[in-house]
């Protein structure tokens, strides 16, 4: 199992279904035309307006929007097969879902200044501006819960909680449904009856 399927593995894993299902639309959700959602005529004008009033919302810090940055490519990193969570915008769904179900924003917003001061206090700089070595050491201090330690489990809460946002952020997209190799409802390719058939039927006389 190569290093995606392994994150794929481990980001599925831990989907929060209510995440999920708030992700799970029509559409992918980098696909959706937030400048002219009335396009979506399959969705109530109440709907559209409260999305219309959440894109114009700012919750995330430029600084907290460059960490959730970084954080989700390690945990979605850009490889051969495609690209990274960032390149899927998973970041700015990160940003909306956050605004769209307000009980992220606390756990999100300690978390992220709970990482940075664990940084500031071992490398005396906040975690985006670490260097990779050092960003990857402090992540796996929290990533896997089995052997995190007992003062990490804050970090270890808090990592939970952006891989599964970054999961659902990323195979709810146009690019990682393509990942999954999903291929959803498609026409068959009709081909006519087979010849086999026909024969058998002694129908090679008759017009289909």
């Amino acid at each position: 199992m190569n290093r995606r399927e392994s994150l794929k593995a481990i980001s599925i894993g831990t989907l929060s279904a209510g995440v999920l299902l708030e992700a799970c639309k029509t559409k992918p959700h980098d696909e959706v035309v937030v400048e002219n959602p009335e396009k979506d005529s399959d969705r109530l004008a109440v709907e559209i307006e409260r999305d219309k009033k959440l894109m114009a919302e700012t919750f995330f810090t430029p600084h907290e929007m460059a960490t959730i940055t970084i954080l989700s490519n390690i945990i979605i990193p850009k490889d051969d097969h495609s690209g990274s969570a960032s390149d899927a915008k998973v970041p700015e769904f990160i940003e909306f879902i956050v605004k769209d179900m307000p009980a992220h924003q606390v756990p999100m917003r300690g978390g992220l200044r709970w990482l940075d001061l664990q940084c500031l206090n071992r490398y005396n700089n906040p975690f985006k501006d670490c260097n990779s070595q050092q960003q990857l050491e402090m992540i796996d201090e929290i990533a896997y819960p089995e052997t995190a330690k007992p003062e990490m489990q804050q970090g270890v809460a808090f990592f939970d909680r952006i891989r599964s946002l970054t999961a659902s952020g990323f195979f709810t997209s146009k690019m990682g449904i393509e990942d999954l190799g999903y291929m959803g409802n498609n026409p068959n390719n009709w081909e006519g009856v087979p010849t086999d058939i026909i024969k058998q039927y002694g129908l090679e006389n008759v017009k289909f």
